[in-house]
């Protein structure tokens, strides 16, 4: 067998597995974030006497590895798929399997997306790009998104802003920069029998964009319990001007319920969020501000969260960042940082104040 031969065979061996796949492989991503952190923790002192705690962490923030793809059907039709998971990279805790936006489902270039499985709701969605900290541990949904400022009382709640499982959801095509979405969530997935409560949610945004300025409304509801006809629920609206190399971004929220005494509002309340970054090249400085009211008539419910932050960017995908965050409880409320393995560790109680140095690397692939 001559040289030329034996080069073809070996070529062609080499290659086989390729072709085997080439109807797959240019439609199968595999992509993620590695994010972490050593941050400086301050707990604050609660209001019943309680002495903080200052502490070092090395911490992850919002990891995560996802493999998602598509298939190219007919007339602009395609079947897509995604599973993403958080991963814990500072080993704390158990990282799962599907713990993020995990899906299947079909996308016409001219109808929209329909999709089936665990994903955000809209109304997150809809001013999750106007948080300048998103997934740090200065993350504006601290403060916004209708969580409680007591955990006890919130666990028998719903969240807004969140991520859902059980979900079937619809967003529009884009039609001159405006999209919609839609969302059902069967928040009774358990139920065996008709005696039992049923509990559901229905989120709803409009997104729209034009060149520099971006606009989102959002709206949720949740039943939460059929037989005692107890709800809760929200509504956002956002804006977002980038005349670069500045850029800025508000979002206001107001959330009602009737789970209190005779149906009354107990921790519907009203917040909201500001913040600007300044770009110099590789180069981002940072401030927001946060506020959210007291719940219901619940007398120094509230709190506000002031940050800061410096981006040093290496490359396109990697950064070095440094962000200073604190939140600033009334007597009665304890919000605490989240978007962090280090976040449960920063609540010290009702009253504490909690603050934050994080110096971190972002790496994107």
């Amino acid at each position: 067998m001559n040289r030329k031969l034996k080069q073809l065979i070996i070529i062609g061996l080499a290659a086989a597995p390729a072709l085997a796949l080439a109807d797959t492989a240019n439609v199968i991503s595999i992509y993620g974030k590695a994010d972490m952190s050593f941050d400086f923790i301050r707990t604050g002192s609660s209001a019943l006497g309680v002495a903080g705690a200052s502490k070092n962490a090395v911490s992850s923030n919002v990891s995560k590895l996802g493999f998602k793809g598509a298939e190219g059907l007919s007339d602009g039709l395609s079947a897509i798929w995604q599973i993403e998971q958080q991963i814990n990279m500072d080993g704390s805790g158990t990282s799962t399997f599907a713990t993020r936006n995990s899906f299947l489902g079909l996308k016409s270039d001219s109808m929209g997306t329909v999709l089936l499985g665990r994903h955000d709701t809209p109304y997150k969605l809809a001013t999750r790009k106007l948080d300048i900290f998103g997934d740090s541990i200065a993350d504006n949904r601290a403060l916004l998104g209708g969580v409680t400022s007591n955990a006890t009382v919130d666990s028998a709640y719903a969240a807004f802003d969140g991520r859902q499982p059980d979900v079937i959801a619809y967003t529009s095509p884009e039609m001159n920069g405006f999209t919609g979405a839609i969302a059902y969530v069967n928040l009774a997935e358990g139920n065996t029998n008709a005696a039992q409560a049923k509990s559901n949610a229905l989120s709803l945004a409009g997104m729209y964009k034009a060149g520099a300025l971006y606009g989102a409304f959002g709206y949720e509801e949740h039943k939460l319990n059929s037989i005692l006809d107890t709800k809760e629920s929200a509504w956002k609206l956002g804006l977002g001007y980038d005349f670069s190399p500045f850029a800025m971004g508000f979002v206001y929220e107001k959330t009602d319920d009737n789970a209190g005494a005779l149906g009354a509002n107990a921790r519907g309340h009203n917040a909201y969020y500001l913040a600007g970054n300044y770009k110099m090249g590789m180069n981002t400085v940072k401030l927001a501000y946060g506020k959210a009211g007291q719940h219901g008539a619940t007398a120094n419910t509230g709190a506000n969260q002031f940050s800061m932050g410096y981006d040093h960017g290496l490359s396109k995908r990697t950064k070095l960042y440094a962000i200073y965050s604190r939140i600033n409880n009334n007597t009665a409320s304890d919000y605490g940082f989240s978007q962090s393995t280090a976040a449960a560790g920063t609540i010290n109680g009702i009253g504490s104040s909690p603050s934050v140095i994080s110096l971190g690397m972002q790496h994107s692939f």
